[in-house]
């Protein structure tokens, strides 16, 4: 099999493969802050990252919601649907926290309700800014089918992520997702789903399980990662109740 590289991004590789509808994504194991601008090798989180990534996806796919995904290989890579990808990132938030909470001067971890969901911009040398639908719609980035069905999309998946992580003593705090149309134009959740892009606490202890431990240099990450994925393994794969 012969493959090429489609893009190298801040935190994994995708290659073309043989069949032109499907990618193959390698997971690096590097962590990044402020866009990019602050890099770390951390040995072992690639394959940490991928293997909550495709249970996450797994999971939505039983619940009813189309994604990329398509299967986990033995390295801990995957291989996924080939979308375009648009450039939008959704954030959907059910606690205050990060930008949000200093931007309106809000309590760390104050309950949001309804749940507030944010379009940023994809776009690595603006600093992914915030935007809003008129801007959406005046930059032709997207059109109101689009928008109102990654909106509806992201507060669906946000209700599955909640009961999911809720079973296994974590509190879903915010996350970021991504959408793309197939060759088909069909559209679908795509990226990846793990704690690179997505704030996640531990209800007993209340201690960070996502990459705000990098951001905030408080630890190491893999361990909050790895506490995530024993969790979703015994929930997931090995079927407790």
């Amino acid at each position: 099999m012969t493959e090429s590289l489609l893009y190298s991004g801040k935190a994994k590789n995708m290659f073309q493969t043989d069949d032109p509808e499907i990618v193959h994504i390698h997971y690096k194991d590097q962590a990044t802050a402020l866009n990019g601008k602050v890099k770390e090798k951390i040995e072992g989180k690639g394959q940490l990252t991928s293997h909550i990534s495709a249970l996450l996806f797994n999971y939505l796919t039983v619940q009813g919601i189309e994604n990329h995904f398509q299967k986990e290989l033995e390295n801990g890579d995957a291989l996924v649907r080939k979308v375009k990808i648009v450039p939008l990132e959704v954030v959907t938030r059910n606690f205050a926290a990060g930008h949000f909470a200093s931007r309106f001067n809000v309590p760390m971890h104050k309950a949001l309700k309804p749940a507030v969901h944010e379009f940023y911009f994809k776009s690595d040398s603006l600093d992914d800014p915030f935007i809003n639908n008129e801007q959406i719609l005046a930059l032709e980035i997207a059109d109101k089918k689009t928008i109102s069905q990654t909106k509806e999309e992201a507060e669906l998946i946000n209700q599955k992520l909640i009961n999911l992580f809720d079973q296994i003593g974590i509190t879903l705090i915010d996350f970021k997702v991504e959408f793309g149309f197939t060759s088909q134009g069909k559209l679908l959740l795509a990226d990846e789903l793990s704690p690179d892009n997505m704030r996640l606490l531990d209800k007993e202890s209340g201690k960070s399980l996502d990459k705000d431990v990098f951001r905030q240099k408080i630890g190491d990450v893999r361990i909050g990662y790895q506490t995530v994925l024993d969790r979703l393994n015994n929930k997931l794969i090995a079927g407790e109740n």
